[in-house]
């Protein structure tokens, strides 16, 4: 059994996807980030820099005692390599997977988050940090568009976890001020992985847990977007 300590956002859903893709045995424990839920002593104690997702496997590999880890990108990691899944043992496909996985985490994922923050979220609407992350994004885009050109999926013809940490930053493409129509090899991708059944499951799952809230309240931007060292 794993513990997933999950909320619904991008980063989440890549461990949901996983965990529906390979069929492993796994408990949702909700972590509400708009209420401070990733505060709570007992999270910090195995999530310390206070993000999820998170999880806990009482059964690894190895038979010995549970394991925990933080970071969606490491989660992924752990997980196909618990399950010899959704990562290549070929060391060059292996190593492409890694490649785009790491690109997500640090490209993909912080810009499209800050499009987020300055677009939606921000109190103060500034132009200069709107333009400066919607055209990053859309360059972002270009560029796994143009890896997706004659791929099925991002490392080739198989699915991986590189596939499943950029999807669900994909699916907020809207919010993003990006149109899909511009990136036909991207859109392509994009539209087969929404129709698969674990993703499917994933993301009811997700609506399930908050409860179709779509809005952050004025407290909760606070909690989010007001953190120090101190907090």
């Amino acid at each position: 059994m794993i513990d997933l300590y999950y909320w619904p956002t991008p980063n989440g859903h890549k461990i949901t996807l996983f965990l529906e893709e390979a069929g492993l045995e796994y408990r949702i424990v909700p972590v509400d980030i708009s209420a401070g839920d990733q505060f709570k002593p007992e999270f910090l104690a195995f999530s310390p820099n206070n993000r999820m997702p998170a999880i806990i496997d009482h059964a690894p590999a190895d038979g010995g005692q549970a394991i925990t880890v933080f970071e969606s990108g490491a989660i992924l990691q752990y997980l196909a390599d618990k399950t010899r899944q959704f990562w290549p043992k070929d060391v060059r496909a292996h190593n492409t997977v890694n490649e785009w996985l790491f690109w997500q985490v640090g490209g993909l994922g912080p810009m499209a988050g800050q499009n987020h923050h300055f677009g939606v979220y921000a109190p103060e609407k500034i132009d200069y940090a709107i333009n400066r992350y919607v055209n990053e994004t859309n360059r972002l885009y270009g560029v796994l568009n143009k890896r997706l050109e004659g791929r099925d999926f991002i490392a080739g013809s198989d699915y991986s976890i590189a596939d499943m940490a950029c999807y669900p930053w994909i699916v907020p493409h809207e919010r993003q001020q990006q149109d899909l129509n511009q990136f036909p090899h991207l859109k392509r991708w994009f539209e087969a992985i929404a129709k698969r059944p674990a993703t499917l499951r994933a993301y009811a799952k997700g609506e399930a847990v908050s409860n179709n809230r779509a809005t952050v309240t004025e407290q909760g931007k606070q909690v989010l977007f007001g953190q120090k060292a101190r907090t």
